[in-house]
């Protein structure tokens, strides 16, 4: 995250395993980049809806988020699917808006 977002590493901390609230701790900064509430599992088997109440609990009002790794396998990230398809929302033109409002199909 810090590499990709390019944040600062002091921004960022690590809370330690069975620590009270989120796994990730975040600045101003780093929460403006990324507004999320990040829950980490990292275990061979996962009960998922428990992580996700766990991050949604836990989330101070940001999206939860649970990162779930377990040995030999790539890591997974879990959000709700209403705020994932909202991420992949198509901005319309000025244009399309503009079909819209006079009744024209823009399909």
């Amino acid at each position: 995250m810090v590499k990709t977002l390019n944040l600062h590493e002091e921004d960022l901390e690590s809370r330690p395993m069975g620590s009270q609230g989120e796994d990730i701790i975040m600045g101003r900064e780093s929460r403006e980049k990324f507004p999320y509430s990040i829950e980490c599992k990292n275990q061979e088997a996962v009960n998922v809806w428990k992580a996700y109440e766990q991050a949604s609990i836990n989330c101070k009002g940001y999206e939860p988020l649970v990162v779930i790794k377990r040995n030999r396998s790539k890591p997974l990230v879990l959000v709700d699917a209403e705020h994932f398809v909202s991420l992949h929302k198509k901005e319309l033109t000025p244009l399309e808006l503009q079909q819209i409002a006079i009744g024209k199909d823009i399909r």
